[in-house]
């Protein structure tokens, strides 16, 4: 429970001590602190397992992101670094996990050492810290560099800043039509992915050399020619030089070869998500030491996709769509929401409007016959006095 709280719900030890002295329990800090070390021992072998199991893929997914550590005077700026072993998204019947590492700084030598031995391709961005994992006299063999699209797109979102048009009233002109041009040709490929995740890999191969690889051809040319009109001190030329800069293009492209390989590092950001929500609450590492017990506990606490089937009540989930969505789109999102394969929404109702399947014979589109619901109220779509729907 203690382990879980710390690092699970991001409880620091102090906060712990004080809540269990107010039940009647005495447990000091220094005696929490030795059992998080105690069980870290005692669970070595089986992070030992998840190690061997991560570093067996072929293919990882490599990230970090800073841990404000204590030092005299304050805190210094140390990193708790990831790879993530998740081949869901090419058909892959291996479990998703997440090795993570503690260092004092983002020097080079961290992922040198953390990567000892493995050869693969790597997911990341283009931080220069992984370079040497590329080198081609590296031993046993160099690591392959996949770059993520989504740190890519994401400069020209920042450039275009269609929010700050929404909700800052910042004038029209301010955005630079190349760089919404970048984005609109970057989400027709994220388009295609979407399509095809959890497919196995040939098939993803197939379907990327058909549709995905005329829009990247194009892509490059078309930012090849625009940056060439501008200043290099232009920050939408700064945003295309990200991606051309140091034969980049080459390990951007690399997922149009290999069906193994993700568009984006996401899977990387999203084993991090849990540390970034936790550095509010503990706000820094005590120690080295401490660092690496988190780092260790980290790669342990597994955060699982659950999947419900056949219970009681029925799952809800909270979803979010465009207002103006059309009514057999939105049926695809709730069973991709739902994590329905085999199982299907029979029909849903918007006012007068209905979606669904009334007969065996095939989809319908358009007004359904009323029904009351199950407690006889009403029939699914009218009012109640309250203006909520019956469904």
């Amino acid at each position: 429970m203690i382990l879980f709280e710390k690092f699970g719900q991001h409880q620091p030890l102090n906060r712990q001590a004080e809540r269990y002295a107010k039940e009647g329990v005495d447990l000091s800090l220094s005696t929490i602190a030795d059992q998080v070390g105690a069980c870290a021992v005692a669970l070595e072998p089986l992070h030992a397992l998840i190690r061997t199991h991560v570093l067996k893929a072929k293919r990882l997914h490599g990230d970090d992101t800073t841990v404000p550590l204590l030092a005299k005077g304050g805190t210094k700026t140390a990193r708790l670094w990831t790879y993530v072993r998740d081949d869901r998204p090419f058909g892959g019947g291996a479990p998703p996990a997440a090795l993570f590492h503690f260092s004092c700084d983002r020097g080079m030598a961290n992922p040198n050492r953390h990567l000892a031995g493995w050869q693969g391709i790597l997911q990341a961005d283009a931080y220069g810290g992984y370079n040497d994992l590329y080198r081609a006299g590296r031993d046993p063999a160099p690591v392959s560099s996949a770059l993520c699209w989504s740190h890519a797109r994401r400069k020209f979102l920042e450039l275009a800043d269609i929010k700050g048009i929404i909700r800052r009233g910042k004038p029209a002109h301010d955005i630079s039509p190349v760089a919404l041009e970048a984005v609109a040709r970057i989400d027709a490929i994220f388009d295609i992915e979407r399509g095809i995740n959890g497919l196995p890999t040939e098939e993803r191969h197939t379907i990327r050399q058909r549709l995905s690889r005329p829009l990247v051809e194009a892509l490059h040319d078309w930012m090849s020619t625009e940056r060439d009109r501008m200043s290099k001190h232009n920050p939408v030329a700064k945003a295309i030089s990200y991606m051309f800069t140091k034969d980049r293009w080459a390990a951007f492209s690399r997922f149009l070869d290999d069906g193994g390989i993700c568009l984006t590092n996401n899977a990387a950001e999203r084993a991090l998500r849990g540390i970034a929500l936790g550095r509010k609450s503990w706000l820094f590492a005590g120690s080295e030491r401490g660092g690496d017990c988190a780092a260790f506990m980290y790669s342990l606490i597994a955060r699982l996709r659950i999947i419900l089937n056949d219970v009681d009540p029925l799952p809800m989930r909270h979803i979010e769509v465009p207002l103006k969505i059309r009514l057999d789109r939105l049926h695809e999102v709730m069973q991709a929401a739902m994590g329905w394969t085999d199982t299907h929404l029979y029909e849903f109702r918007a006012g007068d409007t209905g979606w669904g399947i009334p007969d065996p014979d095939g989809f319908y589109d358009g007004p359904l016959p009323a029904k009351k619901n199950d407690a006889g109220e009403g029939a699914r779509g009218d009012r109640r006095k309250d203006g909520s729907v019956y469904l």
